[in-house]
């Protein structure tokens, strides 16, 4: 059995008030005790701070140590003293992401199907109208089925009070503003920006759709390849390979993207457009996060002619 000394990093945690502790690491020697083991111990002494909440570093240092690492790796010999932070109340990113997707899938439907509460009068939905709302609908419910059978995520949990932050942009631009200005009386079967004009033409309609099922069904199959390089359980990582991956690291967003311009240039709308730029733009950032990921964790292995995002240019 190891004893080790846990202390608050900072000022005293309310929900940890007996803060320094000795605890018992029972069955474990001290060069095999890991983070996770110092996580589980601490929550059996405070409950109230489980495992998600809390942030274990060494003793005068900042950096958040990962559940599987062991201290004494950590700190390149024999430890018996840890700090922890407290994290605040958690929320799994399972639960996150299904917040978020859930928004436009009740706020289109509402919308589409109420008019004389949102326009103050009907409106004669145009066959583009109907084929946005479906394209938006199966988009969003897609994700959830994702969210629930295929992806795996790196980090369990995120700060509660974040879900707020992290939902408005479904919720409000992809939501409320996409909604608000497509399912409008400009976009009616009566309007003149619609009536005898390309986006009243069936074969123009068709072509976005089919761009946009190719891009969905495309970006489906980059999330399965991701799922399949990480065990269940795990956090194991490994070089991406395959459709899509032979260009870019990561394609699921390329294809997100792509999937997002067809609805754009299906209906011209301005909403729809600044919707497209303000989440390429999110999700540049996170492909260029990723993308510098995999050269610093694979180094020469990882293949040099892979672009960021976008085929051949980023």
């Amino acid at each position: 059995m190891v004893s080790i000394t846990v202390s608050a990093a900072g000022k005293p945690l309310s929900v940890a008030r007996g803060l320094p502790v000795d605890l018992d690491i029972p069955n474990k020697n001290a060069e095999d005790v890991t983070v996770a083991d110092i996580k589980q111990a601490l929550a059996a002494k405070f409950p109230k701070l489980y495992a998600f909440r809390q942030k274990i570093t060494l003793k005068g240092q900042t950096k958040m140590l990962s559940d599987d690492m062991k201290i004494a790796e950590a700190a390149g010999g024999p430890v018996n003293e840890v700090s922890v932070k407290d994290l605040g109340p958690q929320i799994s990113w399972r639960t996150v992401f299904l917040v978020e997707y859930a928004g436009p899938m009740v706020i289109h439907p509402l919308i589409y199907h109420l008019p004389r509460l949102f326009y103050g009068g009907p409106v004669q939905h145009s066959l583009l109208q109907q084929y946005v709302y479906g394209l938006v609908m199966l988009h969003f419910a897609k994700r959830e089925l994702e969210t629930l059978f295929v992806h795996r995520f790196s980090h369990d949990t995120m700060p509660a009070r974040n879900i707020l932050k992290n939902s408005a942009h479904y919720h409000l631009l992809s939501g409320l503003a996409l909604a608000y200005a497509i399912y409008s009386p400009t976009y009616s079967a009566a309007s003149p920006y619609i009536r005898g004009t390309i986006r009243d033409d069936l074969r123009f309609i068709w072509g976005c759709t089919a761009l946009w099922l190719f891009s969905e069904l495309s970006n489906l199959s980059t999330h399965l390849t991701l799922r399949n390089l990480r065990p269940p359980g795990t956090r194991q990582r490994a070089i991406p390979y395959g459709y899509g991956f032979n260009l870019v690291s990561c394609p699921n967003y390329f294809f997100e993207c792509l999937a997002w311009t067809s609805v754009a240039a299906m209906t011209g709308s301005w909403v729809a457009w600044i919707f497209v730029l303000v989440s390429t733009g999110q999700m540049a950032q996170w492909a260029i996060k990723k993308h510098r990921g995999y050269r610093k964790e694979f180094g020469d292995k990882y293949p040099r002619g892979r672009k960021v995002m976008f085929p051949f240019v980023f």
